[in-house]
């Protein structure tokens, strides 16, 4: 699997969908996914993690509590770390209960599941690679076997992004032909060179982060240029003004994907 993401070939649209819907659904659940596609979007943002026996699985947080049944399902005793159980158990919790009833037994999806959605109808992924700590460059490695396997034959592949460069050490190690972008919270010491070892065609930053001087050095470096997570028109606007290529968004509902 190959895919060309040469300036004038960068195959992803400019608006993502962050964890699927953003907070109209559940997060990360095929729910929010199924929302953001019927306003339009065409590529989505996801968190992946493992489950115990290795199966990667669609979560935010290293923990269960905030966004399922956890406590309840499997008991008050047993470890709140999602990456401690096994996927048969992960996957009979309720994900979509916490957001509203009207999603109560929603299940978190696997990324299996994610990819035959997106697949079937010529959907677009970021899956950003979210370990749970420890396990941050195994979990790329996995994450990349599995993204290279569903998606063969695929003219367009996943873009594999992830805060952690251990993590993007493991998916380039695995599967060097899966792009890769690295993630941004603050302009670290050393963070373009990171980006340009880990061969990365894309860094994906907090909005604020990219100004006239950033772009440049991005774009200098060939690298394609993503915002995260904006959801205000006036953002939303700079950096288009700015010629960055990608904006995640939790407002599907305000931003259309159709716009320039």
């Amino acid at each position: 699997m190959t895919t060309d993401t040469s300036p004038a070939l960068w195959p992803y649209p400019r608006w993502i969908a962050h964890r699927g819907a953003g907070k109209l659904a559940p997060e990360n659940t095929l729910a929010a996914f199924r929302l953001g596609a019927s306003l339009g979007y065409r590529m989505f943002e996801c968190d992946v993690k493992l489950s115990a026996d290795g199966v990667p699985f669609l979560l935010h947080d290293a923990t269960l509590q905030r966004t399922t049944n956890a406590r309840a399902h499997l008991g008050a005793g047993n470890s709140a770390v999602a990456g401690d159980h096994a996927w048969g158990a992960l996957s009979q919790l309720d994900a979509g209960s916490w957001h509203s009833r009207a999603y109560a037994g929603e299940p978190m999806p696997s990324l299996e599941h994610i990819a035959a959605f997106c697949i079937r109808n010529g959907y677009f992924l970021n899956i950003e690679i979210k370990a749970t700590p420890g396990t941050e460059r195994h979990t790329g490695e996995v994450v990349a076997n599995w993204a290279a396997r569903l998606w063969q034959g695929q003219a367009v592949p996943p873009l594999l992004t992830s805060f952690n460069p251990e993590s993007l050490q493991g998916a380039q190690a695995e599967q060097p032909q899966l792009p890769r972008g690295l993630l941004l919270d603050t302009l670290w010491m050393g963070w373009l060179e990171t980006a340009i070892t880990l061969d990365c065609v894309a860094l994906v930053c907090n909005h604020a982060l990219w100004d006239a001087s950033t772009v440049n050095q991005a774009k200098s470096a060939g690298l394609r240029t993503l915002s995260y997570t904006v959801n205000d028109e006036w953002a939303a606007q700079r950096l288009i003004d700015l010629g960055t290529e990608g904006i995640i968004t939790d407002r599907v509902d305000l931003f259309s994907p159709a716009m320039n």
